[in-house]
């Protein structure tokens, strides 16, 4: 397995620093041939021995030392461990193989621990990795007090609290607001030419000039809210002198349409053009029920359009806060576009040109 005349193992468990060591390398050997072997206790205990085990004091002691191996990085606490019960370290001799090895299974914690203490011969690899697989699977039967569900619950808890940590703490935070905001950006006009399309093709059945008239999808939106049914442009417009001496009820009825829909549409000329077009249109009439309807839709592509305005204008902002360089170079879209496909604004930094260029 290795030249280093013993070895051992550590394992990084929710509830402790666990050190085993290798008592039989014939019966290693054997277990490793065999994909099943491994999780049979009495093989297991006869070639492996556990040679220490030290708990966490407390859930921050174990939520610090879980970050400080995602990190790479050997703890006081894992360097006095090691210390106490690994062999005393001699200096390495030319060309004699150390008195023993410590196996790791992440090689970039391997390497920090070997720094830390020099002249200790550290390795990971496969053999390591399925000797850790055992010492996994039978640390609750080989310590007392993990048993009985106490190892799964330290590892929920410890669980928890490290996903808890790396969510508080994430420097991105930030571009995750933007990311989220442009892919809802996207998604919501798609579906506002959806919407746009259907509030067209439902109303002229009603009001098909319309249409012609107004060329925009919100602002037709909002004129089909407004107008609902035609008939409400045409009331006491037929025969100018029956208005005249028709009541004031009759007179009122146009009179309020009219200077809200200038409002809307912002050209007095098409206002009039399209009352004009309502006196002679050739859609069919609604009853009450089918405008109910048709209106409710509207009146929501129309909330949903103001919505949609109402993020552009925080997507905006956010970007002149996180990118402000970025966006004056290219603008707020596609600036958020780039960070949204690069995943963070720290990734598209580091990318290269001709990834940027590929984005």
């Amino acid at each position: 397995m290795s030249d280093a005349k013993a070895l051992f193992v550590l394992h990084e468990a929710a509830a402790g620093y666990a050190l085993f060591e290798v008592v039989a390398f014939e019966e290693i050997g054997a277990l490793l041939e065999g994909a099943d072997t491994i999780s049979d206790l009495d093989r297991f205990s006869r070639a492996m021995k556990l040679k220490a085990f030290q708990p966490f004091e407390s859930a921050e002691d174990a939520l610090s030392s879980i970050n400080a191996i995602s990190e790479h990085s050997c703890t006081d606490g894992l360097h006095a461990f090691l210390e106490m019960n690994l062999p005393k370290i001699k200096k390495k001799k030319e060309g004699k193989p150390p008195a023993f090895a410590l196996g790791v299974v992440d090689p970039a914690l391997a390497t920090a621990i070997a720094d830390g203490m020099p002249g200790l011969s550290c390795r990971s690899d496969e053999t390591v990795r399925e000797v850790l697989r055992g010492c996994r699977l039978h640390l609750p039967r080989m310590v007392k007090g993990l048993g009985g569900g106490s190892q799964e619950q330290a590892q929920l808890g410890l669980g928890h609290s490290y996903s808890r940590g790396k969510v508080k703490f994430n420097p991105a935070r930030s571009d995750n607001m933007i990311i989220q905001s442009i892919a809802l950006l996207d998604q919501m006009d798609k579906d506002l030419n959806t919407f746009a399309m259907r509030v067209r093709e439902w109303y002229s059945w009603h009001f098909p000039e319309l249409k012609d008239l107004v060329k925009d999808n919100y602002m037709y939106a909002r004129c089909a809210a407004f107008i609902q049914d035609k008939s409400s442009l045409c009331v006491g417009t037929k025969g100018g002198e029956d208005t005249a001496e028709g009541g004031d009820d009759d007179a009122d009825g146009p009179e309020d349409k009219l200077p809200g829909l200038v409002e809307i549409i912002g050209d007095e000329e098409v206002a009039n053009a399209v009352v004009t077009a309502a006196r002679t249109s050739m859609g069919m009439d609604c009853s009450a029920v089918d405008m109910v309807n048709i209106v409710n839709f509207t009146q929501r592509m129309v909330k949903l359009a103001e919505y949609r305005k109402q993020l552009a204008s925080y997507l905006t902002d956010k970007m002149a806060v996180v990118a402000p360089n970025l966006s004056t170079l290219i603008g707020d879209t596609v600036a958020a576009r780039l960070i949204s496909k690069a995943g963070s604004l720290t990734n598209l930094a580091k990318a290269p040109a001709s990834t940027v260029q590929i984005l």
